[in-house]
């Protein structure tokens, strides 16, 4: 996903500058990163509209989304949001950083992970999912990013689950992670119902213990 977003250059720097572009409707950012425009890719104190940046940051890619950013009447650069602040507060965003990436070069980026279907193990046999890894870091070209990766559990059956390695069919990027991390599988409530039992058996226990004290005394 590739979007655009437009910046202005700010000369000053400060605590006292970032208020009064708040108050304003704008936060302060900075945009780095190896390749650059105009500026032989330094770095730019630059400042943007936080429903902008909130926008890219709640869509479907989220920090992963390619961004057409402009500074002033300059050139066009291609970033990737790399950070933000936001108050623990008010949850408003307060500062962002841009990192500038050559459309040409391999980068890494975290991926989130998207489950699809209802595994067989949990529709016929009673299991549960457990959703062991939820983000996975790959590496690939910034064009290529993928919004999120799927992973269908209809075919699962307890016992069975899914590694990143399993994953890598036809796909655009390479594993930076493990190979062998475990996505997801399927096991037993077994564990659950003993762990119930035993709790209810001790209960049960005390209980008889307690009265029988009582009718010592």
């Amino acid at each position: 996903m590739e979007t655009t977003l437009n910046a202005e250059l700010r000369s000053e720097r400060g605590k006292n500058l970032a208020r009064r572009l708040r108050r304003g409707g704008r936060i302060p950012g900075v945009v780095y990163g190896e390749a650059g425009g105009s500026n032989g890719g330094g770095a730019l104190a630059v400042s943007v509209e936080p429903e902008e940046v909130s926008r890219v940051l709640h869509s479907e890619a989220g920090a992963n989304t390619l961004i057409g950013l402009t500074v002033g009447d300059g050139d066009s650069s291609k970033v990737l949001i790399k950070d933000y602040q936001v108050d623990p507060i008010s949850h408003q965003l307060l500062h962002v950083d841009f990192y500038r990436v050559a459309m040409d070069k391999v980068i890494t980026v975290t991926v989130r992970i998207e489950l699809t279907g209802e595994a067989e193990g949990v529709k016929v046999q009673g299991g549960l999912i457990d959703f062991v890894q939820r983000e996975v870091a790959v590496a690939c070209l910034p064009s290529e990013i993928p919004e999120h990766i799927e992973v269908d559990v209809s075919p699962l059956t307890i016992g069975q689950g899914v590694r990143l390695r399993d994953l890598l069919e036809g796909v655009s990027w390479q594993p930076v992670s493990d190979p062998e991390t475990l996505i997801v599988h399927v096991i037993a409530p077994r564990l659950e119902a003993e762990d119930e039992g035993e709790a209810e058996a001790e209960a049960e226990g005390e209980a008889e213990a307690e009265e029988g004290s009582k009718a010592e005394g």
